[in-house]
């Protein structure tokens, strides 16, 4: 599993720097408020069409064509940004960054989901989402700095060049095959539902990320560039952390489902007090908020991996991803609407009541066993 984990750094490094950086990037080539809504909602929408194909294709075949693809189309889409200048193309390009993303998501959670190296569900899925977590502090430090010396596009330049290179990392696996058939009772019933309903709802304030947070850092503290970039990245790192403490906890399904609903507590109240008070104060509430997403992250995958049979784990969760992206793409449009018309801090105050109010709902959503 170390390839998966070095594949899955590598992405989230990638994606997550270009994506988080990209709306300062698109200030500056003048688009508006709902135009970086758009761009932002149809990259978070390329799941809700790709995933259940794409966790079919790994219920049956390979996954590594699907994953080799993804990395080089990710690639190439990456050069192809830093040439593009008006709102339309950049939609087009963000699209299918959103797809390739979205594939190579998907299948490697397939992957993780029916291994069984590693007994301990805690431990497998801490180190997980730890490892995934960690590229994103990474590659805003490192993208912080690219981009103060050497501009955006070079940054997207470097990015291509590191996905390009971790086609190398990915060996060959095959599971047996599924019908379609197979899929309709794991996933059309009172449980699934229930908690498909709270992962969208959980879902929403990931729009406030990649639309006003960036902005909202620089009106607010008057951060540089290179400032955002170390304040994300440092609340970041709180968020890889969170999700390796859990590996570190025995398998305990009851004290996982209380867990799980403290770190939505946390998330919820540290994205509403992090609008408050001085830069300090908030990152400090935005550190605890993203440590409330670390154990959130952590116990998702958790519990879909005790939803579902491996058989059909693929294509169930590839639905279950596609519907908590329809939270994400609605919470794009309308939190960088009303971020930009309201003010930016609004819609993370908003999306941090939507959590706690979430927290009360997984009382009944989230499975007890």
């Amino acid at each position: 599993m170390r390839r998966v984990h070095l594949i899955n750094f590598i992405r989230t490094m990638a994606v997550t720097t270009v994506v988080f950086l990209a709306p300062l990037y698109f200030i500056g080539l003048g688009f508006s408020g709902v135009a970086i809504g758009v761009i932002v909602a149809l990259l978070a929408a390329a799941p809700i069409v790709f995933s259940f194909p794409t966790g079919w294709i790994n219920d049956r075949l390979s996954m590594k064509a699907v994953i080799g693809g993804a990395l080089l189309l990710l690639s190439t889409l990456f050069v192809a940004a830093g040439f593009v200048r008006s709102v339309a193309p950049m939609a087009a390009v963000f699209l299918l960054i959103g797809v390739a993303n979205s594939a190579i998501n998907v299948s490697i959670n397939s992957l993780y989901y029916k291994d069984r190296g590693e007994p301990d569900s805690n431990r497998k899925y801490g180190r997980f989402v730890g490892w995934l977590s960690l590229g994103p502090p990474v590659g805003l430090l490192l993208g912080s700095a690219v981009s103060r010396f050497a501009g955006f596009r070079t940054l997207l330049g470097v990015m291509a060049a590191l996905t390009a290179l971790a086609v190398r990392g990915f060996g060959e696996e095959k599971f047996a095959a599924v019908s379609f058939r197979d899929y309709r009772f794991s996933v059309f019933n009172k449980r699934t539902l229930l908690f498909s309903a709270f992962l969208v709802l959980l879902a929403l304030h990931w729009g406030t990320e990649q639309t006003v947070y960036a902005p909202f850092l620089r009106s607010r503290f008057a951060l540089s560039d290179s400032g955002i970039a170390l304040y994300m990245a440092g609340a970041y790192l709180t968020l890889a952390l969170a999700a390796f403490l859990v590996g570190r906890l025995k398998d305990d399904p009851v004290r996982d489902r209380r867990l799980f609903l403290l770190g939505m507590i946390l998330s919820g109240a540290g994205l509403v007090l992090m609008t408050a008070g001085n830069v300090r104060f908030s990152f400090l509430f935005r550190c605890i908020h993203e440590g409330g997403d670390g154990l959130m992250g952590a116990f998702v995958v958790l519990t879909i991996s005790r939803l579902f049979e491996k058989k059909t784990i693929g294509g169930s969760a590839g639905i279950l991803t596609a519907l908590q992206t329809s939270g994400h793409m609605a919470g794009s449009l309308v939190f960088s609407w009303l971020g930009f018309r309201a003010g930016l801090q609004v819609p993370m105050i908003v999306a941090g009541a939507i959590l706690l109010g979430n927290a009360v709902f997984g009382l009944y959503a989230i499975p007890k066993e």
